[in-house]
Protein backbone atom coordinates (compact mmCIF):
# COMPACT_ATOMS: atom_id res chain seq x y z
CA UNK A 1 0.00 0.00 0.00
CA UNK A 2 1.10 3.99 -0.64
CA UNK A 3 -0.12 6.21 1.37
CA UNK A 4 0.31 9.65 -0.81
CA UNK A 5 0.21 12.63 1.70
CA UNK A 6 0.89 16.38 2.48
CA UNK A 7 3.46 18.53 4.31
CA UNK A 8 2.64 16.94 7.90
CA UNK A 9 3.39 20.20 9.36
CA UNK A 10 0.08 21.26 7.90
CA UNK A 11 -1.96 18.59 6.47
CA UNK A 12 -4.66 17.48 9.21
CA UNK A 13 -6.46 15.53 6.27
CA UNK A 14 -3.49 13.49 5.71
CA UNK A 15 -2.66 13.22 9.10
CA UNK A 16 -5.85 11.41 9.80
CA UNK A 17 -5.49 7.70 7.47
CA UNK A 18 -1.73 8.11 8.67
CA UNK A 19 -2.42 7.23 12.17
CA UNK A 20 -4.55 4.88 11.11
CA UNK A 21 -2.42 3.06 8.86
CA UNK A 22 0.24 3.51 11.90
CA UNK A 23 -2.44 2.09 14.63
CA UNK A 24 -2.93 -0.98 11.82
CA UNK A 25 0.82 -1.53 11.96
CA UNK A 26 0.71 -2.99 8.56
CA UNK A 27 3.80 -1.80 6.06
CA UNK A 28 2.85 0.92 3.56
CA UNK A 29 5.51 3.44 1.24
CA UNK A 30 4.81 6.95 2.17
CA UNK A 31 4.72 9.66 -0.55
CA UNK A 32 5.37 13.46 0.29
CA UNK A 33 3.87 16.17 -1.57
CA UNK A 34 4.90 19.47 -0.15
CA UNK A 35 2.49 21.89 -0.22
CA UNK A 36 2.73 25.53 -0.29
CA UNK A 37 5.19 25.45 -3.32
CA UNK A 38 4.96 27.19 -6.41
CA UNK A 39 5.90 24.21 -8.33
CA UNK A 40 3.29 21.68 -7.26
CA UNK A 41 0.34 22.06 -9.43
CA UNK A 42 -2.89 20.37 -9.52
CA UNK A 43 -1.32 18.31 -12.04
CA UNK A 44 1.41 16.90 -10.27
CA UNK A 45 -1.24 16.25 -7.27
CA UNK A 46 -3.50 14.77 -9.95
CA UNK A 47 -0.46 11.63 -10.88
CA UNK A 48 -1.87 10.94 -8.00
CA UNK A 49 -5.13 11.64 -6.93
CA UNK A 50 -8.36 11.66 -9.26
CA UNK A 51 -9.71 14.36 -6.88
CA UNK A 52 -6.86 16.45 -7.05
CA UNK A 53 -6.43 16.61 -3.62
CA UNK A 54 -4.38 14.47 -1.21
CA UNK A 55 -4.14 12.68 1.03
CA UNK A 56 -5.15 9.64 -1.36
CA UNK A 57 -4.40 5.72 -0.43
CA UNK A 58 -3.05 3.17 -3.28
CA UNK A 59 -3.98 -0.28 -3.07
CA UNK A 60 -2.87 -2.58 -5.66
CA UNK A 61 -5.16 -1.26 -8.62
CA UNK A 62 -7.08 0.66 -6.66
CA UNK A 63 -7.50 4.23 -5.49
CA UNK A 64 -9.28 5.79 -2.65
CA UNK A 65 -9.30 9.49 -1.61
CA UNK A 66 -10.93 11.62 1.22
CA UNK A 67 -9.53 10.52 4.21
CA UNK A 68 -12.52 9.34 5.63
CA UNK A 69 -13.01 6.70 2.97
CA UNK A 70 -9.22 5.85 3.48
CA UNK A 71 -10.15 5.09 7.14
CA UNK A 72 -13.11 3.41 6.35
CA UNK A 73 -11.38 1.30 3.83
CA UNK A 74 -8.99 0.04 6.34
CA UNK A 75 -11.57 -0.32 8.80
CA UNK A 76 -12.73 -3.25 6.49
CA UNK A 77 -9.95 -4.15 5.10
CA UNK A 78 -8.10 -4.62 9.04
CA UNK A 79 -11.15 -5.73 11.35
CA UNK A 80 -8.62 -6.99 13.35
CA UNK A 81 -7.66 -3.65 14.26
CA UNK A 82 -10.64 -2.53 15.48
CA UNK A 83 -10.29 0.95 13.98
CA UNK A 84 -13.84 1.14 15.06
CA UNK A 85 -15.24 0.43 18.00
CA UNK A 86 -16.94 -3.16 18.60
CA UNK A 87 -19.91 -2.73 20.35
CA UNK A 88 -22.43 -1.21 17.38
CA UNK A 89 -23.94 1.79 19.54
CA UNK A 90 -20.16 3.03 19.93
CA UNK A 91 -19.84 2.34 16.84
CA UNK A 92 -22.45 4.86 15.04
CA UNK A 93 -20.93 7.37 17.69
CA UNK A 94 -17.90 7.36 16.75
CA UNK A 95 -19.24 7.09 13.28
CA UNK A 96 -21.27 10.47 13.57
CA UNK A 97 -18.21 11.90 15.68
CA UNK A 98 -15.78 11.45 12.37
CA UNK A 99 -18.25 12.69 10.05
CA UNK A 100 -18.91 15.85 12.17
CA UNK A 101 -15.68 16.56 12.23
CA UNK A 102 -14.99 16.02 8.97
CA UNK A 103 -17.28 17.85 7.53
CA UNK A 104 -18.27 20.65 10.54
CA UNK A 105 -15.96 23.69 12.72
CA UNK A 106 -15.47 25.49 9.68
CA UNK A 107 -14.70 28.71 11.81
CA UNK A 108 -11.98 26.65 13.54
CA UNK A 109 -10.91 24.92 10.41
CA UNK A 110 -10.23 28.73 8.89
CA UNK A 111 -9.40 30.57 11.77
CA UNK A 112 -6.76 28.33 13.34
CA UNK A 113 -5.11 26.27 11.10
CA UNK A 114 -3.05 23.10 11.84
CA UNK A 115 0.59 24.22 12.33
CA UNK A 116 2.36 21.58 14.13
CA UNK A 117 5.57 23.78 16.30
CA UNK A 118 3.94 26.94 15.86
CA UNK A 119 3.01 28.96 19.78
CA UNK A 120 0.59 31.26 19.31
CA UNK A 121 -2.16 33.11 21.04
CA UNK A 122 -4.85 33.36 19.13
CA UNK A 123 -7.85 36.07 20.11
CA UNK A 124 -10.55 33.85 18.84
CA UNK A 125 -13.79 35.09 16.88
CA UNK A 126 -16.96 34.34 18.51
CA UNK A 127 -17.59 31.86 15.73
CA UNK A 128 -14.46 30.09 16.59
CA UNK A 129 -15.53 29.99 20.35
CA UNK A 130 -18.79 28.25 19.26
CA UNK A 131 -16.93 25.72 17.98
CA UNK A 132 -14.40 25.12 20.61
CA UNK A 133 -17.39 24.86 22.71
CA UNK A 134 -19.27 22.30 20.79
CA UNK A 135 -16.25 20.43 20.58
CA UNK A 136 -16.00 20.59 24.34
CA UNK A 137 -19.68 19.26 24.71
CA UNK A 138 -19.04 16.66 22.00
CA UNK A 139 -16.12 15.46 23.48
CA UNK A 140 -17.33 15.27 27.38
CA UNK A 141 -20.58 13.70 26.29
CA UNK A 142 -18.54 10.61 24.34
CA UNK A 143 -16.34 10.38 27.46
CA UNK A 144 -18.97 10.03 29.71
CA UNK A 145 -20.53 7.48 27.30
CA UNK A 146 -17.78 5.22 26.93
CA UNK A 147 -16.10 5.70 30.08
CA UNK A 148 -12.19 6.49 27.99
CA UNK A 149 -9.77 6.61 27.65
CA UNK A 150 -10.34 7.42 24.41
CA UNK A 151 -13.35 9.12 22.57
CA UNK A 152 -15.14 5.77 22.72
CA UNK A 153 -13.19 3.75 24.94
CA UNK A 154 -10.24 2.69 22.79
CA UNK A 155 -8.47 4.51 20.45
CA UNK A 156 -10.85 4.49 16.92
CA UNK A 157 -10.92 6.48 13.56
CA UNK A 158 -12.98 8.98 15.82
CA UNK A 159 -9.80 10.11 17.57
CA UNK A 160 -7.87 10.09 14.08
CA UNK A 161 -10.16 12.97 13.25
CA UNK A 162 -9.99 14.89 16.08
CA UNK A 163 -5.72 14.48 16.89
CA UNK A 164 -6.02 17.47 14.32
CA UNK A 165 -8.09 19.92 16.54
CA UNK A 166 -5.99 18.94 19.37
CA UNK A 167 -2.71 20.18 17.51
CA UNK A 168 -5.02 23.31 16.96
CA UNK A 169 -5.72 23.68 20.74
CA UNK A 170 -2.23 23.54 21.58
CA UNK A 171 -1.05 25.99 18.40
CA UNK A 172 -3.20 28.77 19.28
CA UNK A 173 -3.35 28.54 23.21
CA UNK A 174 -7.16 27.11 23.45
CA UNK A 175 -7.79 26.72 27.55
CA UNK A 176 -10.99 24.09 27.47
CA UNK A 177 -11.53 25.28 30.99
CA UNK A 178 -12.52 28.44 29.50
CA UNK A 179 -15.39 27.17 27.48
CA UNK A 180 -16.74 24.97 30.05
CA UNK A 181 -14.80 21.64 30.35
CA UNK A 182 -14.38 20.75 34.15
CA UNK A 183 -11.24 18.31 33.08
CA UNK A 184 -12.19 15.25 31.24
CA UNK A 185 -11.75 16.97 27.82
CA UNK A 186 -8.45 18.41 28.53
CA UNK A 187 -7.05 15.39 29.69
CA UNK A 188 -8.20 13.88 25.88
CA UNK A 189 -6.92 16.62 24.27
CA UNK A 190 -3.28 16.04 26.33
CA UNK A 191 -3.99 12.00 25.21
CA UNK A 192 -4.10 12.53 21.98
CA UNK A 193 -1.03 14.20 21.66
CA UNK A 194 0.43 11.89 23.61
CA UNK A 195 0.06 8.43 21.41
CA UNK A 196 3.22 6.55 20.20
CA UNK A 197 1.65 7.42 16.68
CA UNK A 198 1.36 11.08 17.05
CA UNK A 199 4.50 11.34 18.42
CA UNK A 200 5.88 9.53 15.09
CA UNK A 201 4.06 11.69 13.04
CA UNK A 202 5.44 15.15 15.03
CA UNK A 203 9.03 13.86 15.30
CA UNK A 204 9.02 13.91 11.28
CA UNK A 205 7.29 17.68 10.97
Amino acid sequence: MELVIGTKKWSTWSLRPWLALKKIGVPFKETLIPLREAEVTDAEIAKHSPSKLIPVLKDGDLTVWDSLAICEYLAEKFPEAGLWPADPELRALARAAAAEMHSGFSSLRGECPMDIGLIKKADLSEATQKDVRKIVERWNQLLKRSGGPFLLGEWSIADAFYTPVATRFRTYGVHLSDYGDAGAAGTYCERLLETPEFLAWEAEV
